[in-house]
């Protein structure tokens, strides 16, 4: 009986020492996964040292391992902002950050595991703040792309002390009140309507234009058939002048030689009757 006892007394003890070892062995090593590294706390302190991943040895019930995520992740944020001009504007802005592996053990020292709610959202929300100020409404719409850089600009350097790393800040939306909006559409609107008076303006100009350069070719052209017609009138007259100087000219030189001729050519032969004052002389009587 006695020996029955000491017998289990032995197997109790043993089973003891192995679930013993069993734990230490359990508390001494550590896995630390792929995109993660270990922080390490002995005695509640956190030491410099982090794990990378792997498998590790650690000295147990003194020592804790904080697995810590070094991916890259994403926070989105909806915060409202004043623009320069006080126009009140909703944001909607996401960031791709990664916690800087070397200063991992810094970050959950001054932090913890909290840093997106206490570090990452805030800074994001006063950057937003800080930027869109300088911006007035209009400017907000127009210059997405230099308002995005300046908040992204101004945040890496807030959360960059805290060992985190802007990957990518995009502005996902801008939200304008009911009044903003509206004003926004009249001014639309009222520049259509103006685009669309300075075309119809530039349109009559045109037309206007052509009918007076079609005036002027018309008036040239009448201009030269005139100046044709007159050409031709003083041509003909100069023409006329020449050949009466020819006729001229030649009557000097051949003298009355010309005009006997075509006296000539024209007499029928026959002399005039003269009518006396008593009787009639007929003078082809007396050439006859």
């Amino acid at each position: 009986m006695a020996k029955t006892v000491i017998n289990v007394r032995r197997a109790t003890v043993t089973g003891i020492i192995v679930v013993l070892a069993l734990i230490i062995a359990f508390s001494s090593a550590v896995t630390v996964k792929s995109g993660t590294v270990g922080v390490v706390s002995v005695l509640g302190a956190v030491s410099d040292k982090t794990m990378t991943p792997g498998f590790h040895l650690v000295a147990p019930f003194v020592t804790s391992v904080t697995k810590l995520d070094v991916q890259t992740q994403k926070i989105e944020v909806n915060t409202s902002a004043a623009s320069k001009d006080l126009q009140t504007v909703t944001v909607v802005a996401a960031i791709n950050y990664h916690v800087d592996s070397a200063g991992a053990a810094d970050l959950y020292r001054s932090v913890g595991m909290s840093y997106e709610t206490r570090i990452i959202a805030p800074a994001i929300q006063e950057s937003i703040k800080s930027v869109v100020a300088k911006f007035s409404a209009e400017e907000l719409i127009t210059q997405r792309q230099a308002v995005s850089a300046g908040i992204k600009e101004e945040l890496a350097s807030k959360i960059l002390t805290y060992h985190i790393v802007t990957d990518e800040f995009n502005i996902t939306n801008f939200d304008f009140s009911e009044e903003f909006n509206r004003a926004v559409e009249a001014k639309q609107t009222a520049q259509q309507e103006a685009l669309k008076a300075e075309q119809e303006l530039a349109r009559v100009k045109i037309e206007a234009q052509q009918q007076v350069e079609q005036a002027f070719a018309q008036a040239d052209a009448t201009k030269a058939r005139a100046d044709a017609e007159a050409y031709a009138i003083e041509a003909k007259a100069t023409a006329d002048a020449k050949a009466i100087e020819v006729i001229q000219a030649q009557l000097a030189a051949t003298g009355n030689a010309y005009l006997e001729w075509q006296r000539n050519e024209k007499w029928d032969g026959k002399l005039p009757a003269v009518n006396g004052a008593t009787a009639v002389i007929d003078a082809g009587k007396f050439i006859d």
